[in-house]
């Protein structure tokens, strides 16, 4: 293809984003027009269908700079994902399919959400991890079924969160083969210059994480198209550093940090056009000669993609074949699920559970914040990643998540991560885009409360299970035993649009009894029932128990008192009044009972018995007793 018909096709990217800010008085018209050549070059080397955005072997692109969505959206009305002239004029407004940032389920072929800097890089690095592992259970010598890149766009926001720096450095250990990281170096920030708050050197950063670095003119055409050639041959990742200008093409808004949050200015916009040989009255516009040439993608990505089926269709009825099959069509009836029959800590219970998991489900892989043997996460004689399924993700929580996110969205993988609850702080920020995003992957969180002991106030996550339980779409389960382990699980696994977390005791909790009326299903369940009972009590995980020895003590004194487990309060806010009035009746005094702040139970109960403060350093029974978490104590109050 020509440069001057590639210029035609990126100034039309660059005045479609522009009108498209204009028109929603809203927006980032900057990093669009400046990565519009790259754009370009990048949708010459891309392999992608249109017509089908869920082909497994399509190559992967990550916008991080998720505010760039005037090139996303243009790019996918160019190559004909099915968003039209009418989409991009209703860019930023309500229930239209051109949010002001990417969200993934929401426009067709966006990958993943994007927004928060940093995120895509581990995104991205995610995916890349994601065709490893699957390419190292499906490809053979003769026929590689997983031969796909994963690309993705990043500016120096993205390199400046310590995210990108946890994720690349993992990238770089693991030697991805098929990243390339494509860094939007225009050196502009919302304040102004990078100098103003960043001077170190990228190119040796890279480096010294075993990544190769290649440099180019973001705006030279046949620089671009040799980079990329060139990073595609490499074997390890690629990052390639693009020199580019903010708002190219922008007229007096050319290189300003003033074009990377706000309009550009009818004016400004049609003095550009004028420039670049566009009519100045015309507003999102495309020319049959370019739109020709982005809808090549459709034949292209038609074409590969029925390629691919033929070579899938191909293999011999073998161990390669039998290994795709089981990767795409998991059997959870090959689960051999355990039975536990004596008090133990969740954190064990939970690791047997996920043994089970992973050796009958071929996609189920995952690992720790280098918390393994306390997470009780190792997967037993299972290998490690990539031929094996126990990810190392180091001291990296913030990139784990992220790129479990993006493992989960792969295709036929269901990943977890581990680390202490407490840490849960450091990948807050992924684990509420999984729930934004409806992603199924599974978070295990091990030593829940002030029973951690002797780490102290630092190591017992007090307001955690609060800020959890308030994310919508976000299950949290806190088994009370090894039964409700197993169950918590069993429902986790159904709820594909919903990221699960489980909260897990490091001290060992007893066996309770059955249900009364209800189970974990719902959410929370009656353990214990007396007939005109006076008082419910509610706890979750290692409080259910102290909740039994309670009403015990209480029935002592007289006082008649049901007991409820609730070992995932999101699914029991999800029942029907009716139910969880048959549980928690409304004519007893209703108290809940837990080791941690808790303010949300005051949705169901009259009293909350729980942290007022944080904790401390101290064998955890002696933490139990100073805090009043004693059936006396409790029962005392009540």
């Amino acid at each position: 293809m020509s440069n001057a018909m590639r210029q035609k096709m990126a100034d039309t990217i660059r005045f479609l984003a522009a009108d498209m800010v204009q028109q929603a008085n809203s927006g980032h018209p900057g990093a669009p027009m400046g990565l519009a050549d790259i754009a370009v070059v990048l949708s010459e080397h891309l392999s992608h269908n249109p017509k089908n955005p869920k082909w497994l072997n399509r190559d992967r692109l990550v916008f991080s700079g998720g505010h760039g969505t005037g090139l996303i959206y243009s790019l996918y009305h160019l190559w004909g994902y099915g968003l039209e002239i009418d989409d991009l004029k209703k860019f930023r407004q309500l229930d239209s399919a051109t949010p002001g940032h990417p969200e993934y389920a929401h426009t067709a072929g966006i990958e993943i959400t994007t927004g928060p800097l940093g995120q895509g890089v581990a995104n991205a690095v995610g995916f890349a991890m994601a065709s490893a592992y699957v390419g190292n259970k499906v490809n053979s010598e003769t026929a590689s079924l997983i031969d796909h890149r994963v690309y993705c766009l990043c500016g120096d926001g993205d390199l400046e969160e310590g995210i990108s720096y946890e994720a690349c450095s993992i990238a770089g250990h693991l030697g991805l083969d098929n990243l390339i990281l494509i860094f939007d170096s225009n050196q502009i920030t919302i304040e102004g210059s990078t100098q103003l708050s960043i001077s170190e050197n990228i190119r040796d950063r890279f480096e010294s994480q075993n990544w190769a670095v290649l440099e180019i003119d973001g705006h030279n055409f046949d620089e671009i198209d040799g980079a990329i050639t060139q990073a595609k041959m490499i074997k390890r990742p690629v990052l390639i550093i693009a020199n580019t200008v903010i708002a190219k093409g922008g007229d007096k808004m050319e290189g300003s940090h003033h074009a990377h949050g706000a309009p550009l200015g009818q004016d400004v916009i049609k003095a550009a056009k004028i420039q670049a040989g566009f009519d100045p009255e015309a507003t999102f516009a495309v020319s049959d000669d370019v739109m020709e040439r982005f809808r090549c993608a459709i034949e292209k990505g038609d074409l590969a993609e029925r390629e691919w089926n033929h070579r899938l269709k191909e293999l011999p009825l073998s161990e390669q074949n039998e290994a795709y099959e089981q990767l795409v069509n998991p059997d959870f009836s090959r689960i051999q699920w355990p039975v536990f029959e004596k008090a133990d800590a969740t954190r064990n219970t939970n690791g047997t559970i996920l043994n089970a998991l992973a050796k009958a489900i071929p996609g189920f892989l995952g690992g720790s914040a280098d918390l393994g043997p306390s997470n009780k996460t190792e997967l037993k004689d299972m290998g490690d990643f990539p031929k094996g399924k126990n990810i190392h993700f180091g001291i990296r929580e913030h990139a784990m998540a992220s790129i479990t996110n993006a493992m989960a969205l792969y295709g036929p993988l269901m990943p977890f991560s581990a680390t202490f609850f407490v840490f849960s702080d450091y990948l807050k920020p992924a684990a509420r885009i999984a729930a934004l995003s409806g992603i199924q992957q599974f978070f295990i969180w091990t030593h829940d409360s002030i029973g951690v002991g002797e780490d102290g106030p630092t190591h017992q996550p007090i307001e955690h299970l609060s800020q959890f339980r308030a994310v919508p779409n976000f299950y949290v389960y806190r088994p009370a035993d090894g039964t409700e382990n197993v169950k918590c699980w069993q429902k986790a696994l159904l709820m594909k649009h919903s990221p699960s977390a489980f909260v897990c005791s490091r001290q060992n909790l007893p066996l309770l009894p059955n249900p009364v009326k209800g189970d974990v299903e719902n959410g929370g369940y009656l353990i214990v029932e007396e007939v005109n009972a006076g008082v419910t009590l509610m706890a979750s995980g290692s409080e259910v128990s102290l909740a039994l020895e309670t009403a015990q003590l209480l029935a002592e004194q007289g006082i008649k008192a049901n007991v409820v487990s609730v070992p995932c309060f999101d699914l029991l806010m999800d029942q029907p009044q009716s139910y969880i009035d048959s549980i928690i009746k409304p004519s007893t005094k209703k108290v809940a009972i837990e080791a941690a702040r808790g303010l949300e139970w005051y949705r169901f109960a009259d009293t909350l018995i729980a942290m007022e403060s944080f904790g401390a350093s101290a064998p955890a029974d002696q933490l139990f007793e100073r805090f009043g978490f004693t059936a006396e104590a409790i029962a005392s109050k009540i």
